[in-house]
């Protein structure tokens, strides 16, 4: 058991009662409680009041043998709630603590109280910074100065995280980044005094190399997402959700090795077993989904995503220990839903938020995966766990969002080829108040009639109700048209 400081010197540093507990309770106590809780209520406990059905207690001797092996099951977990109380003393004055805020907007587009959590305004942009301080934290304490520095293999904001955070700690960090890294987050880590190299034509051949140059230099890897300390780090942000929203109902997370989930779903199960953890992976990248089916991580199809953050093919074995014993249920969602709000975050909230970042939100909106009759009214909280997109990037999305929310439409329609034919179409699109941003004038693919001509064109308009207008018009005047001949 952790020695016992006075309540009052720990209130001076910051930390609030149910930190005090954490920090005084055995793992298996907070193990205990935690399941305890959860257990089903039984018929002589529906006679008692609301206070005694809440409250938790720890098991008797005479309990039975399986409630004692799920004891034993969540004590051996890589990581219990206790690390992530540690983390939260030990990277509290070198994070920025970021508080949940309720978005009128979305809360009333969505029918749900939105809480954001906007991780993306830590130093370099996202959650990373929790798990790499005290990841560099926990070796220093226990290597001491035969710390030689610590590597890792990342394109992203894991190399962001550690060169930073390094160098704060006057730690050596090693970064090797693949071929296809960024050059601007390439350069970041250089200005944070990171030793960089370039090596790999993808991540899997970069982390190869890292492993083989820590062996040789003595050098201490650091697994972006599936290292215990990592996770532990990152589950500092349900513990502070539980802070910020104490009457939380759920909890929607990105999952892309599976880190950030499983330190979030760890805490906040373990403070309030009720609320629901739901984690959310691109489509294009199922691992964690991949990883449920088999009962283990194994590799998962990937394509190219706008979450290219989450776009781990195989989840971190560590994470995936603890996550499948707190998380609710991982949905998927579509890179329309992602461009979509990424849109909504920027235009609603003026928040500029990566692919990945925006995941969580992205299963919320209407028509996605948690879109559900019984998620209506309840309290939800979504992290927005990084805000690194390079400005190609955003520029791309934001049309796609755009494209996704029927405010950017493109069609194809069929005018004669005689002088005035065009100007007849555009005539109409002026009265309809579509604003026209590209047209093109195609003669060679149309084999209805040699005095006819196709016309491509794209137009700006205010939603699905004005596109549909626009659409039933063009068909009234009797233009022959393929809408959005592109879209899926």
């Amino acid at each position: 058991m952790y020695a016992t400081r006075p309540i009052s010197r720990l209130a001076a540093l910051g930390l609030k009662p149910r930190d005090v507990a954490s920090l005084q309770t055995p793992r298996c106590a907070v193990a205990h409680r935690q399941f305890a809780s959860a257990q089903p209520v039984s018929q002589d406990d529906d006679k008692t009041d609301d206070k005694s059905k809440s409250s938790s207690k720890l098991p008797s001797n005479t309990q039975a043998r399986p409630d004692q092996d799920q004891y034993m099951k969540l004590e051996s977990l890589p990581v219990v709630f206790s690390d992530i109380s540690r983390a939260k003393v030990a990277i509290r004055e070198g994070i920025q603590r970021t508080e949940c805020k309720k978005s009128f907007f979305l809360s009333e587009a969505l029918g749900m109280n939105i809480f954001l959590k906007p991780e993306f305004r830590q130093f370099t942009g996202s959650f990373k910074e929790r798990g790499a301080r005290n990841a560099i934290l926990k070796l220093m304490r226990e290597q001491g100065a035969s710390l030689k520095g610590v590597i890792a293999a990342s394109a992203g904001n894991h190399a962001l995280a550690l060169a930073y955070h390094g160098k704060e700690l006057g730690v050596p960090v090693t970064v090797v980044m693949p071929v296809v890294a960024p050059m601007a987050k390439v350069d970041k880590c250089r200005k944070f005094g990171a030793r960089i190299m370039i090596e790999g034509a993808h991540i899997g051949e970069a982390k190869t190399f890292a492993e083989k140059l820590c062996e040789k230099e003595n050098l201490t890897y650091v697994n972006g997402y599936d290292d215990p300390p990592i996770i532990a780090g990152a589950g500092t942000i349900g513990c502070e959700i539980m802070e910020d929203v104490p009457e939380v109902d759920a909890v929607v997370v990105p999952v892309g090795g599976g880190g950030l989930i499983a330190g979030i779903s760890c805490a906040i199960k373990t403070l309030k077993p009720e609320c629901k953890v739901f984690g959310v992976e691109p489509a294009f990248c199922a691992s964690y989904t991949a990883a449920l089916k088999a009962g283990k991580p194994v590799p998962a199809p990937v394509q190219n995503t706008l979450a290219d953050g989450l776009a781990v093919p195989v989840v971190g074995p560590h994470a995936f220990e603890v996550a499948r014993h707190y998380v609710d249920e991982c949905v998927q969602v579509d890179e329309r839903e992602i461009s979509l709000a990424v849109l909504r975050l920027i235009e609603n909230e003026k928040m500029v938020v990566e692919g990945g970042g925006a995941a969580g939100l992205a299963a919320l909106l209407p028509g996605g995966p948690l879109d559900r009759p019984e998620m209506k009214g309840k309290n939800v909280v979504v992290p927005l766990c990084g805000g690194n997109i390079d400005t190609t990037v955003l520029g791309r999305v934001i049309e796609r969002g755009l494209a996704a929310d029927d405010r950017l439409v493109n069609f194809y329609a069929e005018v004669s080829d005689r002088p005035g034919g065009i100007a007849n179409l555009t005539q109409l699109l002026a009265e309809m108040n579509a604003s026209i941003k590209d047209i093109y004038h195609e003669r060679a693919w149309l084999h209805t009639s040699v005095d006819r001509v196709q016309v491509k064109c794209v137009v700006e308009l205010n939603g699905k109700e004005h596109a549909d207008r626009l659409q039933k018009a063009l068909i009234d005047k009797g233009y022959p048209i393929i809408w959005k001949p592109t879209s899926r």
